[in-house]
């Protein structure tokens, strides 16, 4: 795929634009499939842009950044396990049990429902959150 910055020759806007490559773009202009969003005209270039290199350090700070959102989750979930039951797939169940019959467990819980079901609960009153959970590694 590929990016390019268009221009309408007629009423002078700039647009971006993805094609398959450069020979689509050239393919569909021939055939005057490229038209301005604005005033219909096919009358479409490219203009100059100038590509986005990523650089060493621009990576670096991409991993850098993922690895502390990484460890961040991985400290929420170490407590959740520590201070929570897991109820695994009877999350729904369990929540609804504990909303509906007043029980007062010791702990909270948490485990697995679909976007259905929490949609569900939410809708009966029921408060629950969704975090992303991190695999752990098993090698």
């Amino acid at each position: 795929m590929i990016k390019y910055k268009l221009i309408c020759k007629t009423c002078n806007i700039s647009f971006d634009s993805w094609f398959a490559s450069s020979g689509e773009f050239e393919r569909l202009k021939k055939r005057k499939f490229l038209n301005c969003h604005e005033c219909n005209s096919t009358k479409i270039e490219k203009t100059l842009m100038a590509p986005k290199l990523n650089t060493r350090s621009d990576s670096n700070k991409r991993i850098s950044k993922y690895k502390k959102i990484n460890d961040k989750l991985r400290e929420y979930q170490k407590f959740i396990k520590n201070n929570f039951e897991y109820v695994g797939k009877n999350f729904a169940h369990e929540a609804r049990s504990i909303h509906y019959k007043n029980k007062k467990n010791e702990k909270g819980i948490y485990g697995i429902a679909s976007k259905e079901e929490i949609k569900e609960l939410k809708e009966e009153g029921i408060d629950t959150e969704t975090i992303p959970w991190v695999q752990d590694k098993v090698n």
